[in-house]
């Protein structure tokens, strides 16, 4: 099977070919004759009900300074192609939204991964509440007298933007910590949207679990430890990654995710687990192929290929 393969996502000349996701999906698309494009959100068009974007022809190689090969730009029909990756980072914004709108007019004939109208359903820290007995207590609010209730409850709380992205804006606010008025007030001038407040839990200070979920299966995990005096375990401000293996309560939350992960076209799934409660479902753009690949000897891009292909084949009764 030779497929027809767009990535949706940023700039490739800049990504880090050792640590990036996207880039190896890409990779073991071409080692199975998938022929792939480049386009970035912006280059998307709507017009008369078809959707179009400025592509370029791309082709990767594992060689620092000369990982992408791109070719000339030109305007293809979506619809005309079978698989696209979308896999831009967040922040999950309006400008995200609006491209999930304009690929859902071509999936699943076009199949999005993951399915854009579910995407479009399941921001990280929202999607997560659907599992309240998974998660640690957790507040979604701008009522400044709920926020302080919910301080003088737990003490210990973590604060931070509902639709942030690699661990900006996350804030650790300590019992006697007197900043938290001035915070929210500076959330107040910079988001329009509630703040989420989560009681803190010292289990981070040993890592940060990202387990990879293939079409609602549990693939294998990543421990991201945080830097010595940093609450934020995420890889972009110094967390560490280390080898980690999938313990009982691991598999008890995948368990209990899976089935509607599947059922919703969440092919490429990543959960953060702290401890033992879940704190985000990442569906948007799941980052950890490359670190899982080289701890445990496996080729998660493989499976995830394996599984975009089997969807494609029962979407076209092949």
């Amino acid at each position: 099977m030779s497929l027809a393969v767009a990535i949706q996502m940023d700039p490739v000349e800049s990504i880090d070919i050792d640590g990036d996701s996207s880039f190896v999906l890409g990779l073991e698309a071409q080692r199975r004759g998938h022929s792939l494009y480049h386009y970035q959100p912006q280059d998307l068009s709507l017009r008369d009900g078809k959707v179009s974007a400025r592509c370029r022809p791309l082709r990767f190689a594992r060689q620092h300074g000369a990982h992408a090969d791109l070719g000339a730009s030109e305007v293809i029909d979506l619809s005309k192609l079978d698989v696209i990756l979308m896999r831009q980072d967040p922040p999950f914004d309006m400008s995200y939204i609006t491209a999930t709108h304009l690929l859902e007019h071509i999936h699943p004939k076009t199949l999005v991964v993951n399915d854009p109208m579910e995407v479009r359903n399941a921001p990280e820290k929202l999607f997560v509440t659907h599992f309240p007995d998974l998660m640690p207590p957790t507040l979604i609010t701008c009522d400044r007298e709920e926020i302080t209730a919910f301080r003088d409850e737990f003490k210990d709380i973590i604060v931070k933007p509902l639709f942030g992205n690699g661990g900006v804006g996350v804030f650790h606010i300590k019992p006697g910590d007197e900043n938290l008025n001035s915070l929210l007030e500076i959330f107040t001038e910079l988001y329009r949207e509630p703040i989420i407040i989560q009681q803190y839990l010292p289990a981070v200070r040993e890592g940060d679990k990202r387990i990879i979920l293939i079409d609602g299966r549990p693939a294998g995990a990543l421990n991201r430890v945080p830097a010595e005096g940093e609450a934020r375990s995420n890889m972009h401000v110094g967390g560490r990654p280390d080898k980690s293996g999938l313990t009982v309560r691991d598999l008890e939350i995948c368990e209990a995710i899976g089935p509607t992960l599947k059922e919703k076209g969440m092919i490429f799934v990543g959960i953060d687990v702290i401890g033992d409660v879940m704190t985000e479902i990442n569906v948007t753009s799941p980052t950890g192929l490359q670190e899982i690949d080289r701890y445990d000897n496996v080729c998660l891009e493989a499976e995830i290929w394996d599984a975009i292909e089997q969807r494609y084949a029962e979407v076209h009764g092949k």
